[in-house]
């Protein structure tokens, strides 16, 4: 069930009922009855329930009227639905509101139940509470429309009542009002201000009069203000006569100090001296120890050598016996054949002398095809030549494609990658904090916020967005320098740090650093000489921030105090590998290369190409223009490389057509070849089989010459593996004795070297103790000859000092020196200025006798009248803007309400003609705010003229019954209630009108959803029950 419908109804007492009990559905309740069954009460006992007085009932003067004749008490009983969602307070009321309202001769009351009975609340207010959630408005028609109002409106014909009643049921009514009594209070308002601020004026007057009379008492307050700025200047010029001692005092000390120098210096020659002189001996005693061990090493290298030759020759040596062996075996094989070769030569010279003519005509058919062999060889040889020619002209426009490719390839993903750099400046634009993490450190800030009460003290970071740069041009460079650095964080408590880690992780920033350090530690000062000397600037030197903590991260954790800047490439190399720089730990290029020595290891390493440099970049929008630029120079660029591609595709394809011609015209010759071939062979083949036929049996010598062959050709395959072999041997012999003689030589050479370093080692470590010697009678000199003159001269400086402390803090008490220069410095003597003081004190005393009033009086009370009138200004300007922006408020809701008015006006013309289309009628509303009035037009349908009738008393009782009520339902479908009741609707209506007005009723009850509860004292036989309609009947009244 709807949340705020009716469930059930109890009387007691109640005007004619003594006890009545009604049941509700939550969709449609028809309740039926003769006249004087009480069916009007029922709706009056609701009104009365939710809080509506009797006389909006139209029933009663006063509540105890409603008491039936003989009874002290009336009481109402209400049960009201509390599903759904749209439920009112269900924990504490449950699924029932129970409303109870109980009224005596002599006052009412109204109780609150939840579902069980148990009493829950009293008060007016929780009842209005409940009214104003579920929209309940009883006094409003569209909700109650009770039987006087049904009459009241079916029977005027009065656009002005028609006006108010819908002006009432679409609570524009209670609209207007509100904003009319608003208006009014405002004007109230207003004229409460215009007498505040008319009240302040004869104040002002006075205030005027009191300005005037202090300017007539001015001069006294100069004379006054003299004589105070020549007690300022005669304080200071006590302060300056003992700052010219103190000057004379320095500047003696100046002198004695200027002697330490020059001791100083050679006292830190010497200490530098010694440095590198222990320096330089510790390198030659490791080289010293090098050498010894570099000659232990030689030694065994030799003994290895000696055995390796030794093994070299003797396999030298087994590999020439074994060469002899197999040449003398070849050279008989040799001379076997070549007798073989004799024998067989005489037998065939006897054949041929026989067989010659013949011989003769088949050399000349072998010549002739050995002729055409040659010339199809020649074809297919240059058509061979051209293929390859072709096929290396192909290869070489393909490798160009392929390079022109990769080309474009690689300017694509450098555009990407200059394209995802403008995104991410454009970004840095709009926030600095996303070129330090990314969306991830916004993310990691707004945790910070969320748990900043967690923190002792708020994280720093990330340090990149507060550090600034002298310039632009080293932006790079100190990226490549602080690296990480810049996206960390700074907490000063190690319990912070896990704080901070807890809010990344929430934000899922991973590998966040976090550095800890004390937040009240003073920037750290870092003496001259503990910097790298060197006239390039540092990362520490070019960058500034307003956060001490900051810089001193930077001094500890990245040493920014010991990396050097430098123009370029070749600077740096000189800077970091060619000068001896002390304190030095890396150097870095304008570009981001980095240069570094360790011991005697140089490395140089290039800038990283993906890196994203330059985050502490200002020009942003040079670079994004540099980039963009760039980036339409490689597009063009790439679109000439384009047109080069074609052009070459188009070469390609043109000679792979032509290589597949050749390549057939090749095959054909090549075919043509092989069939010439065949058939010298098949005639060579011919002609040999005829000699054979006529010739004598040589073949035993050819075969014993044939194997003798094989085996020639075997022992000369094996002499060839010999020989290499031999070379091989030759070969490791000669290196491994070079090898030999290279480390005797670098021996010879090693055992000189070491009895060099012996004697630079005990060079070195003379001069050690000379240096010492020279540094003690230095220091001796220091002590004795300088020092103690400046001691004593301190020690006169500390007490003028101390004077001019007390000098200072003296005149600094009654000024500032900072007065005094405004007033133009010390102008005069001590004794002069005494003397002006005390002859301006005179003629102050002459001019005060004529006035009674002091000036500082006056002013102290112009002071305070002018505060009191400031306040009462600003109070009363205050209450002004307020006024104000009530009134713009007012006038925009006022201007809402119009446009809401109007559109409500639209909307009861459509749906009051939707309603009277259903018995083919048609009309129109007409809404006049201005006049208020309210008129209603229609065309009846049996009318043959068409005529619209203005004026509905002109109408039948039915017909004007009926088109009341589909104004009323229109008025239904533009206001919202959980429930509505309508009393005695069908009232002067015919049979017809009645079963058309029933069916109307009934069809908008259902689809529109709310509880309805019609009561009518006529037939509703015609309506059909269903599920969501219920008819009650009430008992006839009693005789």
């Amino acid at each position: 069930m709807a949340a705020g419908t009716i469930s059930r109804i109890r009387l007691e007492n109640f005007m004619c009922h003594s006890s009545l009990h009604i049941e509700l559905d939550q969709h449609v309740n028809f309740i039926t009855g003769q006249n004087g069954s009480g069916k009007s009460a029922i709706l009056t006992a609701l009104c009365v329930a939710f809080g509506c007085r009797a006389k909006n009932t139209q029933r009663a003067a006063s509540l105890k009227d409603f008491i039936k004749n003989g009874c002290s008490y009336a009481a109402i009983t209400v049960d009201i639905n509390n599903h759904g969602e749209d439920a009112f307070k269900p924990e504490v009321y449950g699924d029932t509101i129970i409303l109870e309202r109980r009224i005596t001769e002599s006052a009412g009351s109204t109780v609150l139940k939840d579902q069980h009975g148990r009493k829950v609340a009293h008060r007016k207010d929780d009842l209005n509470e409940i009214i104003e959630h579920f929209n309940i408005e009883v006094e409003n028609p569209c909700v109650i429309m009770s039987q006087d109002k049904s009459r009241e409106f079916l029977h005027s014909g009065n656009d002005k009542d028609k006006f108010k009643f819908f002006f009432k049921a679409t609570l524009l009514q209670q609209v207007n009002d509100l904003l009319a009594t608003i208006r009014d209070n405002l004007n109230i308002a207003d004229s409460i201000v215009e007498e505040l601020e008319a009240s302040i004026r004869p104040a002002l007057r006075e205030l005027d009069e009191i300005q005037e009379k202090i300017k007539n008492m001015e001069h006294i307050e100069e004379i006054a203000h003299e004589i105070e700025n020549l007690k300022k200047k005669l304080a200071w010029a006590w302060v300056y006569d003992v700052d010219k001692e103190i000057g004379g005092q320095e500047e003696n000390l100046e002198k004695l100090k200027e002697r330490i120098p020059a001791c100083q210096e050679r006292i830190d020659q010497n200490i530098a001296i010694i440095e590198e002189l222990r320096k330089e001996f510790i390198v030659k005693k490791e080289n010293f120890k090098s050498f010894l061990e570099k000659t232990q090493e030689a030694r065994r290298m030799k003994e290895k050598m000696d055995h390796d030759i030794r093994e070299a020759v003797k396999l030298k040596m087994d590999l020439e016996k074994e060469h002899a062996r197999g040449r003398q075996v070849l050279n008989k094989m040799n001379a076997r054949v070549r007798q073989l070769e004799e024998q067989v030569h005489e037998f065939e010279l006897q054949h041929m002398q026989q067989t010659q003519a013949e011989v003769s005509q088949v050399e000349d058919s072998l010549r002739e095809l050995q002729q055409e062999i040659n010339f199809a060889h020649l074809n297919a040889t240059r058509l061979n030549e051209e293929e390859k020619k072709s096929s290396e002209e192909l290869r070489g426009i393909i490798k160009n494609i392929s390079d022109i490719g990769k080309e474009i390839e690689e300017d694509g993903r450098r555009i990407n990658q200059l394209k995802s750099q403008i995104d991410d400046l454009r970004q840095r634009q709009r926030d600095k904090l996303t070129a330090f993490g990314g969306e991830r450190v916004q993310s990691l800030y707004k945790s910070i916020e969320r748990h900043n009460s967690r923190f002792k003290c708020s994280p720093i970071g990330p340090i990149g967005c507060h550090l600034q740069l002298a310039s632009d041009y080293w932006s790079v460079a100190i990226d490549y320098a602080l690296g990480r650095l810049l996206d960390a964080f700074i907490v000063s408590c190690h319990k912070d740090s896990l704080v901070l880690r807890e809010c990344a992780k929430e934000v899922n920033y991973r590998n966040l650093q976090i550095i800890i350090y004390d937040f009240t530690k003073p920037r750290v000062e870092i003496p001259d000489h503990l910097l790298p000397s060197t006239p390039n600037p540092t990362v520490l030197s070019v960058i500034h921030s307003e956060i001490p903590t900051i810089l001193n991260v930077l001094v500890d954790q990245g040493h920014a105090e010991r990396q050097v800047l430098v123009r370029d490439y070749a600077m740096g190399k000189s800077v970091a590998f060619d000068q001896r720089i002390r304190n030095l730990k890396e150097v870095y290029a304008s570009d981001g290369c980095k240069m570094f020595c360790r011991g005697s290891v140089q490395t140089v390493l290039p800038p990283n190409r993906n890196w994203r440099a330059g985050r502490l970049c200002t020009s942003l929008e040079d670079k994004i223009t540099e980039m963009e630029q760039e980036v339409t120079e490689i597009k063009q660029i790439n679109s000439e490389r384009l047109d080069r591609k074609r052009k070459l595709v188009a070469d390609r394809d043109s000679i792979n057509l032509e290589l597949r011609q050749l390549k057939r015209k090749r095959e054909d010759e090549e075919l043509h070849l092989e069939r010439k071939k065949a058939q010298l062979d098949d005639t060579k083949k011919i002609s040999v089989d005829n000699s054979h036929a006529a010739a004598v049996d040589t073949s035993e010598l050819v075969a014993e010459m044939t194997r003798l062959k094989e085996d020639i050709e075997n022992q000369e395959l094996v002499l060839q593996k010999i020989n290499l072999k031999l070379t091989n041997a030759l070969q490791e012999e000669n290196n491994t004795r070079a090898s030999y003689k290279d480390i005797i030589e670098s021996a010879h050479a090693e055992m000189g070297s070491i009895s060099d370093a012996e004697r630079e080692l005990q060079l070195v470590e003379e001069k050690i103790h000379d240096a010492e010697q020279e540094k003690a009678h230095y220091e001796r000199v220091m002590e004795t000859k300088v020092l103690g003159l400046i001691t004593m001269a301190e020690s006169e400086l500390t007490r003028l000092q101390q004077l001019h402390q007390v000098n200072f803090e003296k005149a600094s008490t009654i000024c500032a020196e900072s007065e005094v220069d405004a007033l133009g410095g010390v102008d005069g003597s001590i004794e002069q200025l005494s003397a002006r003081i005390s002859k301006l004190n005179k003629k102050f005393q002459q001019e005060s006798r004529r006035y009674t009033e002091t000036i500082d009086d006056l002013r102290a009370l112009h002071d305070k009248k002018g505060q009191k009138i400031l306040r009462k200004q600003q109070m009363y300007a205050g209450f002004r803007d307020k006024l104000n922006a009530c009134q713009k408020a007012l006038d925009l809701r006022w201007k809402k309400f119009q446009r809401n008015a109007g559109l409500l006006k639209r909307q009861l013309t459509w749906l009051f003609n939707e309603h009277l289309g259903k018995k083919g009628i048609s009309g129109h509303i007409n809404v006049d705010y201005k006049n208020e009035v309210l008129s209603v037009e229609l065309t009846m349908p049996q009318d043959a003229s068409r005529d619209t009738i203005r004026d509905t008393r002109g109408l039948s009782g039915g017909e004007r019954s009926f088109s009341t009520l589909c104004f009323t339902l229109s008025l239904h479908g533009m206001t919202e209630a959980p429930f509505r009741a309508m009393d005695e609707f069908d009232v002067f209506m015919d049979a017809v009108s009645r079963k058309i007005s029933l069916d109307t009723l009934v069809d908008f009850a259902v689809t529109q959803g709310s509880q309805w509860i019609f009561i009518t004292p006529h037939d509703i036989s015609m309506v059909k029950a269903g599920d969501r309609i219920k008819k009650q009947q009430m008992a006839a009244p009693r005789g």
